[in-house]
């Protein structure tokens, strides 16, 4: 109890004393709420429109969670594939890079044309943007593997498939989980992203067209609720990798020590 209290109190006084000091900055300068919104309008925007922004939240949250799990699994499976050989990884890591070095809204237009105007190009969008971090995480992990285990497995006859499975895959869990977690924040970037170029405005629009509607018509109180919405669908998809991770580290050190 009193480490939740000392984990969870801290940053929530920061947040409550950052939105109060945005109200009262709000308040003292007089700023037009078109240009910036105190936080109780946009706490009225967000009930005005709750039917709205739930369906929006849900859409990109699904899509998010899809992609980043996407990225996930290729990713881990591309960093072991690369980390097999040197030769696999000079031929294949430079194509995986090329990944995190095209700008997202310069290919995001593309998916959509290719996997049209819904989810599916959200989702296409996410793994893009979110699967080298996972890949480069897995492969400097395996890479980190202790050699004098490594040739213990070699003298034991341990096949290449066992010897990934038994030794280099839990060695490098901790980078997994690093990668992971910055893949969880990646992932809510090229969703937002794919959503701001797909523009659908329909009743069944996700959270990043709604954000550009709000903009079109000046709704900025809606807007700041939609990117307040977005945020904690990042933190939420962060915290879930750090609590799986802390599950899996835990474990694992507790097994090592033992």
């Amino acid at each position: 109890m009193k480490v939740i209290f000392y984990r969870v109190l801290p940053p929530l006084l920061v947040a409550a004393s950052l939105v109060g000091l945005w109200e009262l900055c709000v308040i003292t300068t007089g700023i037009e709420p078109f240009l910036l919104p105190a936080p109780t309008d946009v706490v009225k925007a967000a009930y005005e429109d709750a039917d709205r922004l739930l369906d929006a939240t849900l859409r990109t949250g699904i899509a998010t969670c899809i992609g980043f799990l996407f990225a996930a699994v290729v990713g881990i499976i591309v960093g072991s594939f690369l980390g097999f050989s040197r030769w696999l990884e000079r031929g294949f890591y430079p194509p995986t890079l090329l990944l995190q070095m095209v700008p997202l809204v310069a290919v995001a237009p593309l998916l959509v044309i290719w996997f049209g105007p819904g989810a599916t190009s959200t989702v296409a969008a996410t793994v893009v943007v979110a699967v080298f971090p996972v890949v480069a995480n897995t492969l400097s992990g395996i890479r980190a593997t202790d050699p004098e285990l490594r040739e213990l497995f070699q003298l034991s006859k341990a096949s290449r498939l066992s010897t990934w499975w038994k030794l280099e895959l839990p060695s490098a869990l901790p980078a997994i989980i690093t990668g992971l977690r910055i893949a969880a924040g990646l992932s809510l970037i090229g969703a937002i992203t794919a959503e701001f170029v797909t523009g659908y405005t329909g009743d069944s629009a996700p959270l990043g067209a709604l954000i550009i509607a709000s903009v079109r018509s000046f709704q900025t109180s809606l807007m700041f609720a939609a990117i307040l919405i977005a945020s904690l669908i990042g933190f939420l998809l962060f915290g879930v990798v750090n609590l799986v991770g802390w599950l899996l580290l835990h474990r694992w050190h507790a097994s090592t020590i033992s």
